[in-house]
């Protein structure tokens, strides 16, 4: 099992945590959160945390352990700031730009611990002699997986169940000046039950799926009972080889076994790289942040 954090990144930066909430730079612009893991007290004061800060988010709710379906709370500027900004992401030959923007769920429209699975994805298909390799995101959110696939030369196809989402990702890929990613608005297992009965196969396969969720007509999903059979699916979706998959998962209290155990079910021979994410933070509290689990055959 190993622990891994993005090395690549720039242009993001892990300033402290504590206190149920991490101190950010994206680029310019500096954030205060909400992280229900940072139980610890920050390093630097709040009167040192707001100085920097662009903007402030919290949640109004009693368990600070866990975020809830609900979300109650907002942003505070504390600065001047853009509707939107851009931020860099390069590795090897890969210079990514993503949109991002404050959204009324306290997400930028960037998760900067998938940079280790970015770096991952652009090395495996960049590493194939196929010609254009099929991928499928699943949960795909604002696309940067999406458009590093695409960059890296592969047919990729783009599921998530927010119409917003889907026009973000849209942004990011047209931002990157490439074309042709193949974008879905549909419940992630709906829409790989389908892919199952036609018969379609691909060469890589992500997913990143959250605790819990709604599709397009209401259709609930939870973690713990619909993994399973998710990654069951998956299993008959993906290409022999060449192929890659990855599973990446930000739950609390999920152990990297979990998502091992599962994989190992229906992937039987695979032996796959698997472990924690954690953003390494300049104040030397690092922060957790979920589990992954990858493999490429």
């Amino acid at each position: 099992m190993n622990l891994v954090h993005p090395s690549s990144w720039k242009d993001y930066e892990l300033l402290d945590s504590g206190n149920f909430e991490k101190l950010e730079r994206f680029g310019k612009v500096v954030l205060i959160r909400p992280e229900p893991q940072a139980i610890w007290e920050p390093v630097q004061s709040e009167t040192e945390w707001n100085k920097q800060a662009h903007a402030h988010f919290t949640r109004e709710q009693k368990d600070n352990f866990r975020f809830g379906e609900e979300i109650k709370g907002g942003w505070k500027k504390l600065k001047s700031l853009d509707e939107s900004w851009q931020v860099n992401y390069q590795y090897q030959s890969l210079n990514l730009t993503l949109r991002l923007a404050l959204t009324g769920f306290g997400h930028v429209g960037v998760f900067p611990e998938q940079g280790s699975n970015w770096n991952f994805i652009y090395d495996t298909i960049t590493s194939w002699q196929a010609a254009k390799p099929k991928v499928l995101n699943l949960f795909a959110y604002t696309g940067a997986a999406s458009v590093v696939a695409r960059a890296a030369g592969a047919d990729v196809t783009h599921v998530d169940a927010s119409r917003p989402g889907l026009n973000w990702a849209n942004q990011n890929m047209q931002l990157n000046e490439l074309k042709d990613i193949r974008w879905v608005y549909e419940d992630a297992l709906k829409f790989v039950k389908r892919e199952v009965k036609r018969g379609n196969k691909y060469n890589g396969i992500i997913m990143d799926p959250p605790p819990y969720g709604r599709g397009p007509e209401g259709e609930k999903w939870t973690l713990q009972e619909k993994l399973n059979e998710l990654i069951f699916l998956a299993s008959q979706l993906l290409e022999p080889t060449p192929s890659f998959f990855i599973l990446s998962m930000y739950a609390v209290g999920f152990s990297p076994l979990v998502g091992l155990n599962v994989v190992k079910t229906h992937f039987k021979s695979e032996a796959p790289d698997f472990g924690e994410f954690f953003l390494k933070s300049k104040s030397g509290r690092d922060l957790p942040m979920g589990t992954f689990l990858r493999f490429n055959r």
